[in-house]
């Protein structure tokens, strides 16, 4: 979770205000609006991590690194690793998975928008992939993901998380 949050956040520290209205892999966000995206989700799981309420997205504020500062922080604290979100209904340790795959994936929907190079963390994505094969339909039910993209069966494993999640791979601005 730290490597890929931090990750992140490096990115987005250097995309320049002339690409924020550049599309991205994700079709409902432009590069601003990606990271507004990435604000909301590092608040809503920094309130989660803290035993808080779900958080509604707020305007784009620009400050993505530090809330997700406080979210490493929130979820440093043993507790939050422990039982039930009672504002999410789940358990704690789907939650901070679920945070992972967003920071693995829209590190990547990121850096594809602003033509950045991508390496994958193995580790992460290894993580990311194995938690979203068992939870694909569920997000896919939430909203989460998109209907699958055909990616080869010896494709390397970024890829297959891709295409289960709804991405093109081969996505190109």
């Amino acid at each position: 979770m730290r490597r890929a949050t931090e990750q992140t956040a490096d990115l987005v520290r250097a995309v320049g205000q002339e690409r924020l209205g550049d599309p991205t892999p994700c079709a409902e966000f432009d590069v601003r609006g990606l990271i507004n995206h990435l604000e909301w989700v590092a608040e809503l799981f920094e309130s989660l991590a803290e035993g808080g309420p779900r958080v509604e997205q707020g305007p784009y504020a620009g400050d993505f690194p530090e809330r997700a500062g406080r979210t490493l922080a929130a979820w440093e604290k043993p507790r939050a690793w422990e039982g039930m979100s009672p504002a999410m209904g789940m358990p704690m340790t789907t939650l901070a998975h679920m945070f992972l795959v967003d920071m693995v994936v829209h590190r990547w929907d990121l850096a594809r928008a602003v033509g950045e190079p991508y390496g994958p963390d193995v580790e992460a994505v290894a993580r990311a992939l194995g938690f979203t094969e068992r939870m694909v339909e569920m997000g896919r039910k939430r909203g989460a993901f998109g209907p699958p993209v055909a990616v080869p069966e010896d494709a390397p494993p970024f890829d297959r998380l891709l295409g289960a999640i709804g991405r093109d791979p081969g996505w190109k601005p």
